[in-house]
């Protein structure tokens, strides 16, 4: 080994330091990265163009993606909260559509509460409506898709046309089909879904696709299966949250996860990220959490003292909190009209112009 100054203390650290210093343990193995490798690593791989992984992968949701940094990086976990029927599942699935139709990345979409073919009605309701927004005429309603898909093949039971045989479907399938094979639906199991069997799952993935990008979509976290099952829920949420961090981080994929409130966020005035169910990790992990809240129900009086039609127009807009965001500013609230009648929102959004409070319109 060279000789070193006791003068510099940089040239005291033993050249070889960094390509030694490595531990073999029973979890795997342990490798620091000096700064200046991880540096030169770095430059190789924008010399050579692979800067997939550093270039944000875009939701869909103006203007979210803009105060995201322009998307979802790899590594990230994005959190979306909200009470029942806000429409955490809607913007998710969004999301996933978005992701694939833009040719960005494969999804996988988890849903441990509804199986594939539920998800692809929905899909196939929402498709036909945001090709033609904000007219609806020429689209159809989740309650008429399978209506028309049973006409379809009443009408047409050939292999293969049943589906197509109504014009409402007929555009709406036309675009699915060009995106289709990218995106993965899957049914959630309580004995199969484990965080470890995720991880390998997405692996898998890697082999099999030539490296191509996967965003993972999971609905919802405190569905996710523990075995054998913590004694609390608050044990059990703590290890999911950290384990799809860590997914994020060492596969190298932004990961969204639905995430429920608790009781009291349910009966809160106006949901937070504080209102989010089971641990206090949730908050720590994320990198972004996205709160969902019904406009009507959180604006503030004086909007409507001397409009009082006002209120049911806030009926049709979800206000989106952006309370959470490493990568820029938070506490901002952003609107979007709903159209859940057919599965969507406008991802034309808005930042909101009314005055917010902690108390609700109205009282139950």
């Amino acid at each position: 080994m060279t000789p070193t100054s006791s003068d510099d203390p940089v040239a005291s650290v033993p050249a070889d330091l960094a390509g030694s210093w490595r531990l073999e343990a029973d979890g795997g193995s342990l490798r620091p990265r000096a700064a200046a490798d991880v540096l030169l690593g770095l430059s190789a791989k924008v010399s050579a163009g692979n800067v997939a992984e550093y270039q944000p992968v875009a939701l869909g949701f103006t203007p979210l993606d803009k105060i995201i940094g322009g998307g979802l990086r790899s590594g990230e976990l994005l959190l979306i909260g909200g009470s029942q029927g806000t429409g955490k599942t809607t913007m998710a699935l969004q999301m996933a559509r978005n992701v694939v139709a833009g040719g960005q990345a494969n999804v996988l979409y988890i849903c441990f509460e509804h199986d594939e073919e539920y998800l692809a009605n929905r899909l196939i309701a929402m498709e036909s409506a945001l090709a033609h927004l904000p007219d609806k005429a020429a689209a159809i309603r989740i309650q008429d898709v399978r209506q028309a898909i049973l006409g379809g093949w009443l009408t047409e039971p050939r292999d293969g046309e049943a589906l197509t045989a109504d014009p409402r479907l007929r555009s709406a399938l036309d675009r699915i089909e060009r995106y289709g094979q990218n995106l993965f639906l899957m049914r959630g199991s309580q004995t199969a879904n484990t965080i470890e069997n995720l991880r390998s799952l997405v692996q898998k993935h890697r082999r099999l696709s030539g490296e191509r990008r996967l965003v993972v979509i999971v609905d919802y976290l405190q569905k996710v299966p523990v075995l054998p099952e913590p004694p609390t829920e608050t044990e059990k949420v703590t290890y999911v949250v950290n384990g799809l961090k860590d997914i994020a981080l060492s596969e190298g994929v932004p990961l969204v996860s639905i995430v429920a409130a608790d009781k009291e966020g349910l009966k809160a005035a106006r949901l937070r990220n504080h209102h989010l169910r089971g641990s206090s990790a949730i908050n720590y992990e994320a990198d972004v959490i996205l709160i969902l809240n019904e406009k009507y129900q959180i604006v503030a009086k004086v909007n409507i003292e001397f409009n009082p039609y006002q209120a049911q127009r806030f009926r049709d807009w979800i206000v989106l909190s952006v309370e959470k965001n490493r990568s820029g500013q938070d506490n901002i609230d952003l609107e979007f009209e709903k159209h859940f009648e057919f599965a969507c929102l406008d991802p034309n959004g808005r930042t909101v112009q009314e005055k917010l409070i902690e108390e609700r319109l109205y009282n139950d």
